[in-house]
């Protein structure tokens, strides 16, 4: 999807019964506002504005979209209504609590709760700082995934799928509870409906089968970007992309530089959660919560020296993969 490039609303104007305070995001399917409802409670508002089908200039409230766009971006406009719509019958502690949609400036409007905290991949960013270059524990890993996987499975209980599971996605509050944002099944249906070809996937977390537009999805899908997440708190970046992998996997390899780091089971989880086949994946997200729960070996913290060799073995074959892949001699 092509980047944003709208005007935002304007700070201090109202919008049905919320004002809008200041932008807080804007990627390019939607802009999120920070706004005020009418007691004066803040609340996340989400903007569907599609920067590839529509225009939007400074001191404009409402999109301009050329004619051959407009049968599309309506049907993307129905899908943000409608996923809107389910995910505010949806009551969970792991999920964010829609409360309100509506249509104005002929788009729509999303209003979410809005919590204090930082994101996940805020969290990881800043574990793997300069200052701070430990490894998330495993303790830690398992304690936030058994809970991001509860609410996944009200979702998909739900007949919904999240397909854009992601540590940007991942909030945690104050009280380190995870909630899972910004749900990317309406992206998808439009990414099947446009005829341009524009990603609305993020490279990394996304599942194979979300590169082909005939693809089957399903929880197999937001499980593979479960084990794409777990993989980026184990190494501070990203997987390789999977359209990447089916050309030259080095998955295996960076999965095997985690020994010492953390348990074999884990690391035995997440290489099936990030297997290409769909179908050699763990079919449901209560598969893999079960593992995560259930199978947790009895000192899955190491020792000072176990982390502390297996982070200079990390680390070296990083260096290693990096030097190969840009053709560097190291004397």
């Amino acid at each position: 999807m092509a980047a944003q490039t709208n005007a935002s609303l304007p700070e201090g104007m109202q919008l049905g019964a919320y004002r809008i305070v200041k932008k807080i995001s804007s990627g390019g399917f939607s802009i999120v506002y920070l706004a005020q409802d009418e007691n004066g409670n803040s609340v996340a508002i989400k903007e569907y504005m599609p920067a590839a089908l529509a225009q939007r200039k400074p001191g404009d409230f409402a999109p301009y979209v050329t004619p051959e766009n407009l049968n599309t971006y309506r049907i993307g406009l129905k899908c943000f209504f409608e996923e809107g719509r389910a995910l505010a019958s949806i009551f969970h502690p792991n999920i964010v609590r829609v409360l309100n949609f509506f249509r104005a400036n002929e788009t729509v409007y999303m209003v979410m709760h809005y919590e204090s905290g930082r994101s996940l991949q805020e969290h990881v960013l800043r574990n793997r700082s300069k200052d701070q270059k430990d490894v998330l524990s495993e303790r830690f890993i398992r304690r936030v995934f058994a809970q991001v996987m509860n609410g996944l499975r009200e979702v998909h209980s739900n007949r919904l799928l999240h397909l854009d599971v992601k540590p940007a996605n991942i909030y945690l509050r104050m009280d380190g509870a995870p909630i899972l944002l910004d749900f990317g099944a309406a992206r998808q249906t439009l990414q099947r409906d446009i005829s341009k070809t524009y990603p609305m996937y993020t490279p990394g977390f996304a599942a194979p089968e979300l590169y082909k537009r005939d693809a089957e999805l399903g929880p197999w899908t937001d499980v593979y970007s479960i084990g794409s997440c777990i993989y980026a708190c184990m190494s501070g970046l990203p997987p390789q992309e999977s359209d990447q992998r089916l050309r030259d996997d080095k998955m295996p390899q960076a999965l095997r530089s985690f020994r010492g780091l953390y348990s074999a089971q884990m690391i035995s989880m997440v290489e099936r959660c990030l297997r290409l086949n769909s179908l050699e994946r763990p079919q449901t997200v209560y598969a893999v919560q079960k593992e995560l729960i259930n199978n947790v070996p009895e000192s899955p913290e190491f020792s000072f020296l176990e982390r502390t060799g297996a982070r200079v073995r990390h680390f070296q074959e990083r260096m290693a993969r990096f030097a190969k892949e840009h053709n560097i001699t190291w004397f």
